[in-house]
């Protein structure tokens, strides 16, 4: 049979016939009386591609319609920012900033039209260290509210009321200058004196109008932010029976010391050489390090776990060494022994007795003149069960006596490790909202704020620069550092505790 011939021609658009264009006739393929079963599947093939370049066409179309407005856009933008002049590099908006997150209308506070808050809007709290990495949250705090962010376009903001630092970061060559006359300045710093010397001289940080330190005196206090509460301290779960401790003592010595932080300011490690020379020292740190520990616990992670609680309450004395020496700065150095039924011997805040569970619950290694009667002290209690379980009385009673510590961790607005109450962050976010809150409603009043006396910030950085070219090991983190050779002369004025 001959093959007929398959021929084109020009024919009107039917209805539903596929379109590429705007023109009003279509080449179409013509196809006589299919002579063969394959014929019509070719014809569909043909069509399908058809549709697929149509669909191509289109898209590249949209695309380069869409880059165009992107680009345009992006011009557009860039003109609202310039470079900024401050020393960090953090870009500056010539505009005032649109908030990160809406302000919601507070009810029951009205201000004066002529304050620099308006009535549907609340006070800005920048974070000038990055510490939450939070760019914008409302936060409620009791009956008031202030929005919290770290964008540092909110500098210049007529709503931004107060500057939050943290100390670790603190650097006096970004400071947000030349401060604004209502700017607060509140300082959050729970780390050890010895992470920024410069925070501990007078002149810094009385920069501050609130602070949250380890010190009782700060506006919310820190000194009790690695004791969880009074339940574990009366604990009896990791203690091991005075029995069991003197039959250990034939493979253990009768103290133990944990330190991979060498030579700090304390010079703690300087202090326990020599206490070696006069009794037995189990020690599993990187300093002075005698003995190890099981492979799994060698990790900085393994502080907490339960293999190295259990390691140490097998002990009878803990060496608790801080890393400097100041007035309340107080870490899990001293409260785990005392969570794990082992007597701390304890070198650090000279106020320690102020927050002792009981008058005789630690040993103070500023009560003894020299490491060698330390030593002599040690050796006697470890002889004799009765005077080493006088130490150990108030936690198998489960009493604790000293009132102060157990106010301080009452009263308290913040918990440690407790996913019910709020971290220590939150609570110094929320302080220092209530106290710009209250400088608010003074005003409303026509009353005068609460004003802090700072010294001039350039007399604080020229004094600095001073220090900075010295040894700063050697500077005075606290009020109350010195080695530990001068106890000597303040050893009869500790040397017993307080009673309570």
């Amino acid at each position: 049979m001959a093959e007929e011939q398959i021929g084109t021609q020009m024919v009107p658009p039917r209805e539903g016939a596929l379109c590429c264009g705007p023109a009003q006739e279509h080449l179409v393929t013509r196809l006589p009386p299919a002579s063969h079963p394959g014929q019509g599947s070719m014809v569909r093939i043909r069509r399908k591609k058809l549709l697929a370049s149509c669909l191509c066409v289109s898209a590249t179309v949209f695309l380069l319609v869409t880059l165009q407005v992107v680009v345009e856009l992006g011009k557009f933008e860039g003109k609202n920012f310039k470079n900024s002049n401050l020393k960090d590099g953090y870009a500056e908006m010539e505009k005032e900033p649109v908030p990160l997150h809406p302000f919601l209308k507070r009810e029951g506070l009205s201000l004066n039209k002529k304050n620099t808050l308006a009535a549907d809007s609340y006070p800005i709290m920048l974070w000038w260290s990055p510490l939450t990495g939070e760019t914008g949250r409302l936060g409620q705090c009791g009956l008031d509210a202030c929005f919290f962010t770290i964008n540092r376009t909110y500098l210049h903001h007529q709503r931004t009321k107060a500057l939050l630092f943290y100390g670790t970061d603190f650097n006096i060559d970004s400071l947000p200058l030349p401060r604004k006359a209502h700017h607060d300045w509140a300082l959050f710093h729970e780390e050890s004196p010895k992470n920024n010397y410069k925070l501990f001289h007078q002149p810094v940080i009385t920069l501050f109008n609130y602070t949250a330190t380890f010190s009782r005196h700060s506006h919310l206090p820190l000194t009790t932010q690695y004791l969880e509460g009074p339940e574990v301290l009366t604990s009896l779960q990791y203690l091991v029976p005075l029995q069991s401790k003197n039959n250990l003592r034939k493979s253990l010595a009768p103290l133990v010391y944990v330190q991979s932080d060498c030579d700090p300011p304390s010079d703690r490690d300087s202090y326990v050489r020599e206490l070696m020379t006069y009794i037995e020292v189990d020690s599993y740190g990187e300093c002075l390090r005698n003995r190890d520990l099981p492979q799994p616990l060698n990790s900085p992670a393994s502080m907490d776990a339960e293999g190295f609680y259990r390691i140490l309450a097998q002990y009878k004395f803990i060496l608790a060494f801080e890393n400097a020496v100041c007035d309340d700065y107080i870490t899990e150095k001293f409260w785990r022994p005392l969570k794990l039924g082992v007597v701390p011997v304890y070198y650090g805040s000279p106020s320690i007795a102020d927050w002792l569970p009981s008058n005789r619950s630690a040993i103070l290694v500023s009560a003894f003149s020299h490491p060698r009667e330390l030593a002599s002290y040690i050796r006697r209690l470890d002889h004799d069960d009765r005077l080493y379980a006088a130490y150990l009385e108030w936690k198998l009673k489960g009493e604790i006596s000293n009132h102060r510590l157990l106010t301080a961790l009452r009263e308290r607005k913040w918990g440690v490790q407790d996913i019910t109450q709020e971290n220590y962050i939150e609570a110094f976010e929320c302080m220092v909202c209530t106290k710009v809150w209250d400088n608010i409603r003074l005003q409303e009043k026509a009353a005068s704020p609460r004003q802090w006396c700072f010294m001039d910030l350039q007399h604080v950085v020229s004094k600095l620069a001073i220090l900075a070219g010295r040894e700063t090991q050697k500077l005075l983190l606290c009020s109350t550092l010195y080695s530990w050779r001068q106890h000597g002369s303040l050893g009869h004025s500790v040397s017993s505790n307080l009673g309570y």
